[in-house]
């Protein structure tokens, strides 16, 4: 055989050996640097991750009517999943919701609904399977619902455990635990008069219930064994209606917030003794009656409070460690006048990212007389904003436009104002939360990655959706978006319409545009703000399947205007419709998941 042969024949055995020896094992050659203190990786904090993450939402509907509840997709910047919105649906979560909690492995989300506020409703708890990560969009699992007794009155969920949930029941006093393989209430307790949320300890321990009650006789603090539910002794507290409890991530404190008199106590989960501050001697500890969340930062190990009343925000430390206090490190006003909120704002929750960098808070204002033009100064209205702080200097991340103005698309481009819900209002003092109102007209959460913070606004009917890191690429021409950007809305599910025009469609005889404003002649019902749909001009055929934003100027019983960026036209004789088109729930809570 001559060598050219000999050659050839080694060239074509060769690689076909080298195939074989790999079979079907993947046998990776480089090993990425994603954990500090590798040898060779870098010291800095590891990138954030592009895996998936998700967080949800829980919304409201208009009364006799079911909730909804969404799945965010973090990296997609777009909705994964939806509950079904329709009374007939079997898959429905209950007429008045209230709370909602996810398991630790992230499998399934929980909902409290008090339904039986409204005549012939129920009270339950649901839950369902959560979406899984793909491109063809699976949706959620079917709702599992557990019937609770006529009255209960459920208002909070919560768990740190996969096979059980804690519901707090309003109506009845009591709470049950659910077992979450059986779907079935296997154990209820008498605690306080009105519990209105509970957290068990991380290490699944114990479970501390805020006992709202009505003044400082009747108000309370519970504590429970989750083995059986056993009540333990809790010494110490005074206080005047509790409205949230968090727990340490170490499991030896639990931390209780009064709405009545403001007070932060602490309560040492191993004696269950409570630590109630004297205001006179430790006024830091008193955050101003009307106080309504907490939020425990475990990378920092900081509580967060918010007091919608007094317009405040406060920031204390806490070390860790058996025998400590939190320390005040900051009281921030949002007052009129102040830097953070010039016109003055109500802050209502307030989310950290995991990486330490920053804090969020979550703020409205509320105006009789609007002063965004597309609203009206005639008609009442509500700004949603965000406020960033850096977490280390405790200042604001960015002095010269401290708020974020929360709406975009599909909003109109210069609006910052939407008209007020009336069931969004949450309650103030002397006035107290029960079932059916609203406890947060915004509330924040910040996704597991830090890449991303979202708003919930109950009156918008959407969800703030803001690039928290550098690495977003979901913009317009691909290109990264800004940290602290708001990237787009996030519309809740399709509610119910309640307004005096919903089932009115307005007959247009007549259009004209001058400025980028469209001026339709057209006997109507329509409100400022309000979303209408155009449909059947044969002349402004271009005007057809747009959907306008109705101004509050040059509104009247026989006309009005919207924005639409064209040439101007003078008045012309047309003959179409403008039907109002339904609004979206109102969202109430955000939850994080993985």
């Amino acid at each position: 055989m001559s060598f050219r042969r000999v050659g050839r024949l080694v060239a074509m055995v060769l690689p076909t050996l080298l195939w074989l020896s790999c079979g079907q094992v993947y046998r990776p050659v480089v090993l990425p640097c994603t954990v500090v203190g590798i040898p060779g990786c870098p010291v800095e904090t590891p990138p954030i991750p592009s895996g998936f993450h998700s967080v949800f939402a829980l919304s409201a509907n208009a009364p006799n009517h079911p909730a909804g509840a969404l799945q965010i997709d973090v990296s997609g910047d777009s909705i994964l999943a939806e509950t079904p919105t329709s009374d007939e649906s079997e898959d429905n979560l209950g007429d008045v919701p209230t709370n909602a909690a996810i398991l630790p492995n992230d499998s399934r989300v929980f909902v409290t609904s008090a339904g039986s506020i409204l005549p012939g409703g129920l009270d339950i708890l649901s839950s369902f399977s959560t979406a899984p990560d793909s491109p063809f969009g699976g949706g959620f699992g079917p709702v599992t619902t557990v019937g609770l007794p006529t009255g209960s009155q459920p208002v909070f969920v919560n768990t740190v455990q996969n096979n059980a949930v804690y519901v707090a029941n309003f109506g009845t006093n009591s709470v049950s635990a659910v077992n979450t393989s059986s779907n079935l209430v296997t154990n209820t307790v008498s605690v306080g008069l009105n519990p209105v949320a509970l957290a068990e300890t991380p290490n699944g321990f114990k479970i501390y219930v805020a006992n709202q009650g009505t003044n400082q006789t009747n108000s309370s603090v519970s504590s429970l064994n989750v083995a059986d539910l056993s009540l333990n002794t809790v010494t110490g507290f005074s206080g005047i209606n509790p409205v949230w409890v968090v727990a340490r991530s170490d499991s030896q404190k639990v931390y209780v917030l009064t709405q009545g008199d403001g007070k932060l106590i602490t309560i040492d989960t191993a004696t269950d003794i409570a630590t109630t501050p004297d205001c006179s001697a430790t006024p830091t500890l008193c955050v101003g009656a009307g106080a309504n969340f907490i939020f425990f930062d475990p990378h920092l190990n900081r509580l967060y409070v918010t007091n919608p009343s007094t317009s405040m925000v406060y920031v204390f430390s806490d070390t860790g460690g058996a025998n400590d206090t939190p320390v005040q490190l900051a009281a921030i006003s949002f007052a009129l006048g102040s830097t953070p909120c010039p016109s003055g704002c109500a802050p209502t929750s307030v989310t950290a990212l995991a990486d330490g960098t920053r804090f969020y808070v979550a703020s409205y204002q509320t105006a009789s007389s609007c002063p965004d033009p597309v609203i009206g100064s005639p008609s009442a209205c509500v700004i949603p904003g965000l406020t960033i702080f850096d977490a280390n200097s405790l200042t604001l991340k960015y002095p010269k436009a401290p708020t974020l103005t929360l709406l975009t698309y599909p909003f109109i481009a210069s609006q910052y104002a939407v008209p007020p819900v009336a069931s969004c209002v949450s309650p103030v003092l002397p006035a107290l939360y029960a079932p059916g109102a609203s406890r947060f007209r915004v509330f924040t959460t910040a996704a597991a990655d830090s890449s991303h913070v979202y708003v919930s606004m109950c009156d918008a009917g959407f969800i703030a959706d803001v690039n928290a890191s550098d690495s977003n690429t979901n913009g317009t021409g691909g290109g990264a978006i800004p940290a602290d950007t708001l990237v787009t809305d996030l519309p809740a599910a399709f509610g119910v319409c309640t307004q005096t025009s919903c089932g009115h469609a307005a007959t247009i005889t007549a259009f004209s545009i001058a400025s980028n404003i469209v001026t339709f002649q057209a006997a109507n019902q329509f409100s400022p703000g309000q979303s209408v749909s155009i449909s059947g001009l044969t002349t402004g055929t271009y005007l057809n399947g747009v959907t306008l934003t109705v101004l509050a100027t040059g509104l009247s019983g026989s006309q009005f205007e919207g924005y639409f960026a064209f040439s101007d036209v003078s008045q012309t004789s047309d003959s179409g419709a403008a039907v109002p088109l339904v609004p979206t729930q109102s969202p109430i809570f955000l939850l994080t998941g993985q």
